[in-house]
Parts: C-alpha cells; sequence; structure tokens
C-alpha cells in the first residue's frame, strides 16, 4: 500500500513533526511504501491563483501544482498531520488542498454538478491542540472541523475517511512520557487500519 503523510507544522521539533515521522518510519517497517510531503519544508504556496480557477477555456493548474499532482498520483492512503489553530487546519494545509486536490484530481464536472475522482483512496487524520482533549470534543470542535474538513473532502473528492485521532493539551502537558504514549497510540492506530502490508 502506498501512502502520503501530509504534515503541516512549522517546527520541526513539534509533536506534529514526531507523529508524522513516527508514521512514515512505522508504516516501512511494516512493509509500507511512504512519501513524506512537509509542506512548511516545501515551502508550499497555499494561495490558489487566479489563473488557476476553472474558466471556460478548461483548468490550468500551476507547475507546482502538477508536479504535487503527479508525485501523489498513485498514492493509496492519504494521512494529514497538523494542529488545530483557531480549531481549523493552519492555512497551508488548506491552501494544500484548495490547489491540489480541486478540479480535475480530486474531482470533474459531471452530470449532477460534480463527480469524485478519488474513490478508491482513503484518509486518515492526527491533530493536536493545546486545548484539553474533553474541551475539543464536548464543545463540538472537533466534530465541526470534521464535517467541514474531513468529511467534505470525503464527499467531494470520494475519499473514504477511516479515523480522525485527535490528541489535546499537548502545550501543558507535554513531557517525554506523554509523548512517547501518544507516539505509541499513533501506531497502534496504524497497525489497526493497515497491519503489515505482507500480512
Amino acid at each position: 500500500m502506498k501512502h502520503a503523510v501530509i504534515l503541516a507544522h512549522p517546527r520541526p521539533t513539534s509533536v506534529c513533526a514526531a507523529i508524522a515521522r513516527t508514521c512514515v518510519e512505522h508504516l516501512r517497517a511494516t512493509n509500507h511504501t511512504v512519501i513524506l510531503r512537509d509542506l512548511y519544508v516545501l515551502d508550499f504556496d497555499p494561495r490558489l491563483k487566479a489563473e488557476e480557477l476553472p474558466s471556460p477555456s478548461g483548468v490550468h493548474p500551476a507547475a507546482d501544482v502538477v508536479a504535487e499532482r503527479r508525485l501523489i498520483g498513485e498514492i493509496d492512503s492519504f494521512i494529514f498531520v497538523y494542529p488545530f489553530w483557531f480549531n481549523a487546519p493552519p492555512a497551508i494545509l488548506k491552501g494544500y488542498i484548495d490547489r491540489v486536490f480541486s478540479m480535475s484530481f480530486g474531482y470533474a464536472p459531471g452530470p449532477s454538478g460534480t463527480e469524485s475522482l478519488l474513490d478508491d483512496k482513503t484518509l486518515l487524520s492526527f491533530s493536536t491542540s493545546g486545548a484539553p482533549e474533553d474541551w475539543v470534543n464536548n464543545t463540538g470542535a472537533l466534530q465541526a472541523l470534521m464535517t467541514v474538513f474531513d468529511l467534505h473532502l470525503s464527499g467531494v473528492c470520494g475519499l473514504r475517511v477511516l479515523d480522525h485521532k485527535h490528541f489535546g493539551s499537548i502545550v501543558s502537558n507535554i513531557t517525554a512520557e506523554s509523548v512517547a504514549d501518544l507516539l505509541d497510540q499513533v501506531r497502534m492506530r496504524l497497525d489497526d487500519l493497515f497491519g503489515s502490508a505482507l500480512a
């Protein structure tokens, strides 16, 4: 199985970066193929340009988008790793979706609006926040985000949402032990969902 781990955090020492590295290392160790797309390291431009919008002359993605689509075109599983900022993904990840998963890659014109193009692929998300996990769940913040992001992406592009695992209280309760436990939870979830490619 081929996975793309898409990291949207500016600090290489962040818990998100550790989660992304763990995903890459653990999946490779269990015989999966994995690529890491660290959006900040790539200096990905999240701004959708006017010339990239669909027009009567067709769809004309920019060169960086064409290259990214070529790189992830054969991926089976997308794994997003990002922090909650104002209870939403960072702008760089939203822009990545706007530009890369848009018309002619994520969906195409159809007789009743649009038709999804990624129906055979899956989406797994790991997110973090400084807010307590109970608060994120009890206020509906996680469900709201999933509705406008995970589930909307699924509805438009056809991705099958496997899970969205959120880790709260990251800033206030960060210890070596808590991070180790968190990364163990990530490995267990990957095993639950994907197992070994040789299994």
